[in-house]
């Protein structure tokens, strides 16, 4: 398919929304401080109709392609939106968008509100310069403004614990970083170029084309969560506020995910890949990084590090639908990294929701948070359904996908990988539902005993107007179960500014496999073609 370049200044122009408002929210937070929120969840919305407004151009077969010559002479920078880069960027923004809906409810009584949302706002215009950048300069500099602004939301409650994961995690993608600039330096040596304007720009076999190639992986196999350099992840996910980690995890991973493949497309090419045989280590790697997440999961207590581990092992699915070097292996993965961004960030939200209302983060304690807190516990055994992958729900589609990817590939283990993963995630998601809604009589009679007593010494006097940004205040849940009032309402129950983005994305979770039209897996195998027909 020949596809016709519009040049335009749109995907340059929509990337510096949120990194201007971001600023600008930073140095004038005295003056906008009582909008924060509201500058936060405008500007992403905002973010995501732009972005969304590019539609019929795509649809239509053209790539919209702005060139910046003097931004770094003697490169020039480049923005790029084609098939790939719309789909990512669509529901990149959508899942952004609720997750700065969400972070009112849990910021109420967090400090340094208005460096979160500067910063916020920050992240995810890098995270799209990365995805939107036409050239390997452009991803590489826009990945390190992600990694540098990320890490402050991580150490944002610079508590002693959330200082070492942000340390941690910021000393690991500077290191990340400078593998990818080794990679970029040697295919620049290598080819004269960094653009993405045409497939396989390495094409002769050399030690240098190889050390390029495995630093690109070492980079943004390590931004992804993958096997051996996965290690900041655990720390990272507990560390940040829930928000943050819903993105992080959701989203940021999966720029990662796109580094790599611009790099199997663009920087070489999967024929070349497959000759060299490079793409066996990376499915060998893929393997140990699906079982290692899966199994470390089960052993995670602490709630949010159990979705850290969790991550690991849906990035390892990703992983292997790029590398079985097919079309329907990358239709595939492509479509698990939309669905794992709605159920992943659904979890995180549903996390954030239950220690926000009841200062719980142990799964251990979680019994019977169902019947206190039910609309979270259905949206969370939603996306857990979605994780296990079970009909009808997105994360089976592409389960099946990625099977029979596999098989066409004639790698049949990869299918029974797949089959065990899926019993992993069911081993740990199924027993924390189970235990939400049947705790089992001792601890139902136990809780029914506490709703009595509080429904006498209610935490806040409902005759006091609610404020529609505020949650309980953690200092004011003595005890892990207690009732606050919301509106003159008495529960456990998130309010409905956190329950919405919760709703939507539970929904996504769901309604896409429904459709007469699965519009997400359209546009996914819609950008794994362009990539093969390249």
């Amino acid at each position: 398919m020949e596809y016709e370049i519009v040049h335009t200044l749109l995907p340059a122009i929509i990337i510096f929304v949120p990194i201007l408002s971001g600023i600008i929210l930073f140095f004038f937070s005295d003056r906008l401080y009582p909008y924060k929120e509201h500058i936060c969840i405008g500007v992403t919305g905002l973010f995501f109709i732009l972005v969304l407004s590019m539609y019929p151009a795509i649809r239509d077969g053209k790539i919209l392609l702005g060139i910046f010559q003097y931004f770094s002479f003697p490169l020039s920078i480049s923005f790029k939106v084609d098939q790939l880069t719309f789909f990512l960027g669509v529901f990149f923004s959508f899942v952004w968008f609720m997750a700065a809906c969400f972070s009112p409810g849990y910021m109420a009584h967090e400090h340094k509100k208005e460096r979160y949302y500067a910063f916020f706002l920050l992240a995810e215009g890098g995270c799209m310069g990365t995805i939107f950048a036409g050239d390997l300069l452009g991803l590489f500099l826009f990945f390190e403004f992600m990694a540098l602004t990320t890490y402050v939301l991580i150490a944002h409650e610079e508590t002693p614990v959330t200082m070492f994961a942000g340390a941690k995690y910021l000393y690991m993608t500077v290191g990340g970083g400078l593998s990818v600039f080794f990679g970029l330096l040697t295919m620049y040596y290598l080819t004269g170029s960094v653009t993405f304007t045409r497939p396989g720009l390495i094409t002769e076999p050399s030690g240098l084309a190889m050390a390029a190639f495995f630093a690109f992986m070492l980079g943004f196999g390590l931004k992804a969560g993958m096997f051996p350099v996965h290690v900041w992840l655990p720390d990272a996910h507990p560390a940040a506020p829930s928000p943050v980690s819903a993105a992080l995890s959701g989203i940021m991973l999966k720029t990662g995910i796109y580094g790599m493949i611009r790099v199997v497309f663009n920087v070489y090419s999967p024929e070349f890949i497959s000759s060299a045989n490079w793409d066996s280590a990376m499915l060998v790697i893929a393997a140990i990084t699906i079982l290692l997440g899966s199994a470390m999961a089960l052993l995670q207590d602490d709630l949010k590090r159990r979705l850290a581990y969790s991550s690991i092992a849906q990035i390892g699915y990703i992983i292997l639908g790029v590398f079985l070097l097919n079309q329907q292996g990358l239709s595939g993965g492509l479509y698990h990294l939309f669905t794992h961004a709605f159920m992943k960030g659904l979890l995180f939200l549903c996390a954030g929701a239950i220690i926000v209302q009841t200062g719980i983060r142990n799964i251990s304690q979680m019994k019977g948070i169902g019947l206190k807190m039910p609309l979270t516990m259905v949206f969370f055994t939603i996306a857990s359904l979605t994780m296990v992958g079970i009909p009808p729900f997105n994360g089976f589609i592409s389960k099946w996908q990625l099977s029979l990817a596999s098989l066409d590939a004639g790698q049949p283990v990869f299918v029974a990988i797949l089959i065990v993963s899926s019993l992993l995630n069911a081993a740990y998601y199924f027993p924390i539902v189970i235990a939400a809604f049947f705790p089992g009589e001792k601890d139902a009679h136990q809780g029914h005993e506490e709703d009595e007593e509080d429904t006498l010494t209610p935490v806040h006097e409902h005759h006091e107007e609610p404020d529609p940004f505020k949650c309980a205040d953690k200092s004011d849940l003595h005890n892990h179960g207690h009732q606050v009032y919301y509106g003159g309402r008495l529960g456990l129950e998130a309010p409905w500014h956190m329950v919405l983005p919760m709703g939507i994305l539970a929904i996504g979770c769901v309604a896409f496999a429904l459709m007469p039209v699965n519009w997400a897996w359209e546009l996914a195998m819609a950008a794994a073609k362009s990539l093969f027909s390249m």
